[in-house]
């Protein structure tokens, strides 16, 4: 499943990077690699190890040009307190997730937009990053659904857990 993850990131990617729309956007689309990743983190921690994680955002920061590393380590950073909070999500509902997803979403896009002005690098229009903030956080369920019924990505029961040699 690791080499799903992969796969799918540089699908993702790949259509990110085609260049189908030659003129300025007025709307930034979702962040699909962020809900990829703190869905996996979420559902199935040992489907996506840090290292993954990080190599796959540092992938991206070098394709988007985006200063590299920062945006990994922030979504690096999300993924493994999501996984922190994992024995304690098995017993929230996806309400309780989806906020929680939506929580660190928004408090990483913050993070990175003040390390950015900090250290005067160029970053987008604040409307621009708040728009991708909301249709991230809109889509998470659509990642959520399609991962668990297309890859079969599900969160762990108790019985499965236990039979893995897992702590609950």
């Amino acid at each position: 499943m690791r080499g799903v993850f992969v796969a799918v990131a540089l699908v993702i990617l790949f259509f990110h990077l085609l260049p189908l729309d030659t003129l300025p956007r007025r709307w930034s689309p979702p962040d699909l690699l962020v809900a990829l990743a703190f869905a996996w983190s979420v559902r199935r921690a040992d489907f996506v190890p840090p290292l993954l994680i990080a190599a796959v955002m540092l992938l991206a920061d070098l394709l988007m040009q985006r200063p590299p590393g920062l945006w990994a380590l922030l979504v690096l950073l999300g993924s493994e307190f999501l996984k922190s909070r994992l024995p304690a999500s098995r017993e929230t509902s996806f309400l309780g997730e989806w906020f929680a997803v939506a929580v660190i979403i928004v408090g990483i896009t913050l993070l990175n937009r003040m390390i950015l002005g900090i250290l005067a690098v160029e970053h987008a229009h604040i409307a621009l990053l708040m728009i991708q903030v909301i249709m991230t956080i809109a889509v998470y369920p659509i990642v959520v659904l399609l991962s668990q019924t297309l890859l079969g990505v599900r969160r762990l029961s108790a019985a499965d857990a236990e039979t893995m040699g897992a702590r609950l």
